[in-house]
């Protein structure tokens, strides 16, 4: 590495138009071991990426005549490959508006600061910078595989699952599982999705579906053996849904794994958008013993009267919103919102992307039925989860396991 490559990886370039603010902004990456560059234009913030390629942007959404959300737009033109952090006063909802853009341009985004920032979130947000490798640094930074190596991981049964454990949140019992597709690659190690899924063709997304269907009902099956009856859920698209092979594929699978529910997750969007979909596919399903969950709910755009209509049995509060939860009244407020839809037309509701404990107890005062997250249980491997459903108070157990607090967990 030389010492251009090791200056880049200590600076933050930083777009901020009060040199107060900058300056008080620059004492604090100093003390936390970078070093920064301060422009007041975003025509002075292109040039010194162009030049420098720092390991950091740090902008604010308001400045003069230009603003945060189009100086996204020219980062990502320019092609920067840095983190982005962005530091605003102003409406939350704008600040999601900027950052889902940045993702959607390509940006490596880091979750924003309000100003005034804090030197311990500024701390917080330079230590997720060690641990994630920025695009076009090292082997993550392009797909470590070919297309022809997808149909030859299905020959050597190189595909396989790891389950994210879910709780029920009145008792705190270890209810359910969602199958989350690894590869277990010969060279690169164990691939999460957002490595090779985008690579798939369409007859490959079939197969992986079928493959993926396979392996959790004979994994439900051995649980069922030994005593452990769960629900079993298993992330599908419309296309999958539209498939006529699919029901009977669960259907045929399903007199192994005994009567464990098995729910088929989609996501609003898709659910939502597909006329057909809202209708017969979803009725043939429930029909043949199956539950059908939205996920993500709340990120997209539902129309409540088909939501009425639609066989579903399960919500999924979007993890956007459940880990704002302490922080933000509006995501708590939809969060609420999307309970009380649940309990009135009697659907279970899932709160996803739990991290922090303290919001179990509002979770259950709204209505949630059911917790998932990394604060509580980190995906495993099937063997573990017989040795997790046996512990005396699982979702304790799992939270120790995962290193956080306990704090009000049931």
């Amino acid at each position: 590495m030389n010492d251009l490559t090791m200056q880049a990886q200590r600076l933050a370039v930083v777009l901020e138009e009060d040199p107060d603010a900058a300056a008080t902004l620059s004492l604090q990456l100093r003390t936390l071991g970078m070093e920064s560059r301060y422009c007041r234009h975003g025509q002075h913030l292109i040039g010194e990426v162009m030049a420098r390629r720092p390991q950091l942007v740090i902008m604010a959404l308001e400045f003069g005549q230009q603003d945060g959300i189009s100086m996204l737009r020219r980062l990502a033109e320019c092609g920067y490959r840095g983190r982005v952090l962005l530091l605003s006063g102003v409406e939350r909802k704008i600040v999601r508006i900027a950052e889902r853009l940045g993702q959607a341009l390509g940006l490596q985004m880091l979750a924003s600061l309000d100003k005034p920032m804090r030197l311990m979130e500024l701390r917080e947000c330079l230590e997720a910078l060690g641990r994630v490798h920025p695009p076009g640094d090292g082997p993550a930074a392009t797909p470590p595989c070919r297309i022809e190596e997808l149909d030859r991981a299905f020959a050597r049964q190189e595909i396989t699952l790891h389950y994210q454990p879910q709780f029920e949140l009145a008792s705190g019992r270890l209810s359910g599982v969602e199958a989350l597709v690894r590869w277990a690659h010969p060279e690169a190690g164990l691939l999460v999705p957002g490595r090779f899924l985008p690579l798939l063709t369409p007859d490959q997304n079939r197969h992986l579906t079928r493959r993926v269907l396979q392996l959790a009902l004979e994994d439900a099956a051995r649980w069922r053996r030994a005593g452990l009856s769960l629900s079993l859920s298993v992330n599908v698209t419309a296309d999958d849904l539209m498939c006529p092979e699919l029901l009977s594929l669960v259907s045929e699978a399903r007199c192994s794994a005994g009567d464990a529910p098995v729910v088929l997750e989609i996501t609003e969007t898709a659910a939502m958008e597909d006329e057909l979909l809202g209708s017969e596919v979803a009725a043939r399903l429930h029909l043949g013993g199956l539950e059908v969950s939205v996920d993500d709910f709340g990120v997209g755009f539902s129309s409540l009267a088909r939501l009425q209509l639609l066989p579903i049995s399960e919500l999924k509060v979007d993890r956007s919103f459940v880990s704002r939860l302490l922080e933000d009244a509006q995501d708590a407020a939809i969060v609420e919102a999307v309970a009380l839809l649940g309990r009135r037309l009697g659907i279970r509701v899932v709160a996803e992307g739990v991290e922090d404990l303290a919001c179990l107890g509002h979770l259950e005062r709204y209505g949630c039925t059911h917790v998932q997250g990394f604060g509580l249980a980190r995906p495993m491997p099937a063997a573990e989860i017989l040795a997790l459903a046996g512990a005396q108070s699982p979702m304790r157990a799992s939270s120790a396991a995962s290193g956080a607090s306990p704090g009000s967990t049931p």
